[in-house]
């Protein structure tokens, strides 16, 4: 995969400003934080196929760690902005893990989520997983580590391909919809599955939401353009790159 340094790197020996020090050092811990987040939703994902409580209650007790961090991140960011005055891109990368910051968090938040409806299954044994809800397991995590890999290379590129793929993501979650309510008229016992099942799909398509945006903020990390209202453009374009 083709990266795009943003930054000459320092010579061995060579002293680095201050600011490019703990901005590197924030960026790290953001990339860090991303990674537990992610962690935790594929653990709980596996705690849902399984059925697995004792993995599902062990979930919600990572989430403390989440959230301290989301706070720490955030001071230090507030602190760098006050003491520097940061302009152009240092100004940027500060917005940027400010911003991505409170995405990873919700990250954790959604994979709590899931492990609770975990624990709401498991009484119900085994269960047949709808195909578009396995096929959104397997996706928005995916879709998770490509966006981890654009946030590491500063990949603008990488990220626009992430911010098009959503929509695959969303017509799944219409999918999941209507299997549901066909798995619901079949039996009509089985309501209170398939409402929570349906659920499932919600909090992974909210995941998608929340990795599509970092992925746009990515693009502005990289580049200072803002995508966030050209997305029906971007897939436009992808659509007309594939008929070529």
């Amino acid at each position: 995969m083709p990266t795009s340094p943003r930054e000459e790197p320092p010579r061995p020996g060579a002293v680095q400003p201050p600011f490019v020090r703990e901005a590197g050092t924030l960026k790290r811990r953001l990339v860090d934080e991303a990674t537990a987040a992610v962690g935790m939703l594929e653990a709980a994902l596996a705690a849902l196929w399984e059925l697995d409580t004792t993995a599902a209650e062990e979930i919600l007790t990572r989430d403390d760690r989440i959230d301290r961090e989301e706070v720490a991140i955030e001071e230090a960011v507030f602190r760098l902005m006050a003491l520097q005055s940061p302009v152009a891109r240092d100004f940027r990368l500060l917005a940027f893990v400010l911003k991505t910051n409170n995405e990873v968090e919700r990250i954790g938040d959604h994979a709590c989520s899931i492990a609770k409806i975990a624990l709401k299954l498991a009484p119900h044994g085994p269960i047949a997983w709808p195909t578009s809800l396995v096929e959104l397991g397997q996706r928005v995590p995916m879709a998770c580590h490509r966006c981890l890999r654009a946030l590491l290379d500063e990949d603008p590129d990488l990220a626009k391909q992430v911010v098009v793929d959503d929509k695959v993501l969303d017509r799944l979650n219409r999918a999941l919809f209507d299997e549901t309510v066909s798995f619901m008229r079949r039996r009509t016992e089985s309501e209170p599955i398939g409402l929570n099942l349906y659920r499932v799909g919600r909090e992974l398509e909210r995941v998608g939401d929340v990795v599509t945006n970092i992925a746009e903020d990515v693009v502005y990390l990289a580049t200072g353009e803002i995508i966030r209202h050209t997305k029906k453009r971007l897939r436009e374009q992808a659509e007309a790159d594939k008929l070529r």
